[in-house]
């Protein structure tokens, strides 16, 4: 079995999505799948036409000269013409929940485009079962039996990551897109009251950044926010080994790939009780309600003080378990399997336009 994989998202500055292609692509090669991982080094993943250039005219001719029984469409998106069996990972639906925002034709292509094309892929991954329901929900029709939750897994340099006692006592590392479903502003609003504490947030940033820092600003604590962008792999596992607690307090995340990385460096996290986050946090992480100050400062305290260290590193080994990539690839394989041995009158009616 030949695999082709969408893989254009690693390029660059890689976010979750990119963790995701180029962890699996590497599991999937440890397994003994033969994987193909596609992309154009010189194509800006991140400029809109590049993307759509990529997805419905290169992608699919990349396809075809490699000679790959499917195709896996790994960042969500699908083309639109390509006689070959496909296999989707869909992380999120959040532009058709939480983008509204975003210009009207990404919300268009990512949105509703996208969702339309997953009624012709042979089966669909999704990250969480959260992510799962809501598939299905804005799909009407979608058959359930096609869908299948595959956790993203944690790359081995954060499972094995010497973690410092306590970290440095006073950081609380906030990782991802500051965009506003991201939810900068919760962990804002607490630090008045977390005496000594600073916040270290680590990702591209929007507009929405600057409303978080005037609020910052506004409270008194502007000096103790620093917004650093995108930085280094090795400078993002220092920050996961010394800071005192990983904060995630997003209103919408497909999967959370902040919580389940902190949960296998052993480091507190504490998360909003919203969407798949309390799904991967289980019993290992601190679930406040989304909008409470009082219990971000509350739980933020306890990390801070290294009341939640003891717990966080006895549950680390259950965390890497979970995320391990051997898994997922695992689960992966059989997805890919099921599909290129299914009869070819079914792969037919699922890919027919």
């Amino acid at each position: 079995m030949k695999v082709a994989i969408d893989a254009q998202l690693a390029v660059g500055t890689a976010t979750g999505i990119g963790e995701f292609v180029s962890g699996l692509v590497e599991a999937l090669r440890a397994r003994g799948v033969d994987v193909d991982a596609l992309c154009e080094p010189k194509l800006n993943p991140w400029r809109f036409d590049r993307r759509v250039f990529w997805d419905q005219v290169l992608l699919p001719q990349r396809t075809r000269a490699s000679g790959a029984q499917l195709l896996h469409c790994a960042s969500g998106t699908m083309p639109l013409n390509l006689a070959l069996p496909m296999v989707v990972t869909v992380h999120d639906v959040a532009w058709l929940r939480v983008q509204a925002h975003a210009r009207p034709y990404a919300r268009y292509y990512f949105g509703k485009f996208s969702v339309e094309r997953y009624r012709h892929a042979s089966a669909i991954a999704v990250d969480s079962a959260f992510s799962r329901s809501e598939l299905l929900e804005l799909v009407p029709g979608l058959d359930p039996a096609r869908v299948s939750v595959v956790y993203p897994g944690v790359a081995a340099d954060f499972c094995t990551l010497e973690r410092v006692p306590h970290g440095d006592g006073r950081t609380i590392l906030v990782i991802g897109t500051v965009e506003r479903r991201k939810n900068l502003e919760a962990i804002v609003e607490a630090l008045p009251f977390l005496e000594g504490a600073r916040v270290v947030s680590v990702g591209p940033f929007t507009p929405y950044q600057d409303e978080c820092l005037e609020r910052a600003e506004s409270l008194g604590v502007r000096d103790r926010i620093e917004c650093r962008g995108y930085v280094e792999r090795a400078d993002v596992l220092k920050l996961y080994a010394t800071c005192a607690a990983v904060a995630v307090p997003s209103r919408y995340e497909g999967f959370g790939y902040a919580a389940a990385q902190a949960l296998c460096v052993g480091t507190p996290v504490v998360v909003a009780d919203q969407a798949s986050l309390p799904e991967v946090a289980g019993n290992d992480g601190c679930i406040v309600p989304v909008d409470s100050t009082e219990a971000w400062v509350g739980a933020l305290r306890e990390a801070l003080d290294g009341k939640a260290d003891a717990a966080a590193l006895a549950s680390r080994a259950r965390s890497i378990e979970r995320f391990a990539w051997a898994k997922s690839a695992a689960d992966m394989s059989a997805i890919y399997e099921s599909v290129v041995l299914a009869p070819a009158w079914e792969r037919e009616s699922v890919a027919s336009p």
